[in-house]
């Protein structure tokens, strides 16, 4: 695959817009919410969480959103300055907007339900207004996160954050990140989600994601790499199709592929692993190393995660990863290249 490069004058390497939100996780495990009492505040919300893993890894990372102008607010906006992550385009909400709340459930290690309340909040009152050209032409790398297509204004704005993005040569990276709360029909999804991933440079989302953004029927027989390869014809360099817990495929621009698996551990919940997952394959390419490599250390991230109770809190740095990758008896075999169309069966084409 061919490196990213950028200018010199660049000196953010991501900036993140979108959710900020609170976790609750609860702190009875392996039984339905109705029965927990008590719980743990977090820091989340997949844009912040991403944001959180590359500050971790120790790039430089800048934020756009909207928080509520309260103790909330302040509470993850200090936590985002403790972390190295720059909040001068991160503003109070001035319409009483709160910020989104999300209670988990992790009703065993391999099961986890997220109940979010997501009424008049924060993040999705950002606008048009609060998008500095300036700001993101010093970004290498721009995330859009997919909830923020969900409602005016932030869709407006998202897009012209693109579009400043696409002007001044700063990459665009668009993770799908559906919540079907907020959104009005699957034909919106499919609109503003397909406009988001033509324009992107890496997209990377669950198989059901990329179904819902091509308005696809479930048991549909697409296989992966038709999906991944109208990405590419866009002008995508990178495209992954999450696959819960049986792994990842991942399509460069180059017509490579690779199927990913993952690092055995002790599970502790099932949701996290996508944000950290993201955030380290963003550290791999910003290191301009190759995919194998960036999916692997990727990989090894996401396991950390998901054995861990919270999910921004629990993101690691590059040493505890590269660590954890030396003493796993799996290093070097979760990433196998495999053939272009090796899902397809009889060879079928897709265009």
């Amino acid at each position: 695959m061919k490196k990213f490069t950028f200018a010199p004058e660049k000196d953010i390497d991501v900036i993140a817009v979108g959710r900020i939100a609170i976790d609750l996780n609860p702190n009875e495990i392996h039984r339905t919410l109705d029965k927990v009492n008590t719980f743990t505040k977090y820091v989340g919300g997949s844009p912040a969480n991403i944001a959180v893993g590359l500050a971790r890894l120790g790039k430089k990372v800048g934020f756009i959103g909207k928080v509520s102008d309260d103790a909330f607010g302040k509470y993850v906006t200090d936590y985002f300055m403790e972390k190295g992550i720059d909040v001068s385009h991160v503003t109070p909400s001035s319409g009483g907007e709160v910020l989104g709340l999300t209670f988990t459930e992790i009703s065993s290690p391999t099961e986890s339900q997220i109940l979010m309340y997501r009424e008049g909040v924060a993040d999705l009152a950002l606008a048009p207004a609060d998008i500095s050209e300036d700001y993101i032409k010093r970004a290498k790398f721009l995330l859009i996160s997919g909830t923020a297509l969900a409602a005016s204004p932030s869709r407006e704005a998202c897009f012209l954050a693109m579009t400043y993005a696409k002007k001044h040569d700063t990459k665009i990276i668009f993770d799908i990140d559906y919540r079907n709360y907020t959104w009005k029909s699957k034909s919106e999804i499919a609109v503003y989600y397909s406009l988001a991933g033509q324009r992107s440079d890496i997209l990377m989302g669950s198989r059901e994601e990329f179904e819902l953004m091509e308005m696809l029927d479930k048991g549909n027989d697409i296989p992966d790499y038709c999906l991944a390869d109208n990405y590419l014809f866009h002008g995508n360099q990178i495209v992954i199709i999450k696959h819960g817990k049986k792994g990842s495929l991942a399509y460069s621009s180059d017509r490579k592929a690779y199927k990913v698996g993952s690092f055995s551990v002790k599970l502790l919940k099932s949701f996290g692993g996508g944000d950290a997952y993201a955030s380290a394959f963003l550290y791999g390419i910003l290191e301009g190393w190759q995919m194998p490599t960036s999916l692997e250390f990727a990989t090894a991230s996401a396991a950390r995660v998901v054995s861990s109770h919270s999910c921004s809190d629990a993101m690691s740095t590059a040493e505890e990863i590269i660590s954890f990758i030396a003493d796993s008896n799996e290093k070097g075999t979760v990433i196998e290249e495999i053939p272009w169309n090796q899902s397809i069966e009889g060879g079928r084409s897709c265009r």
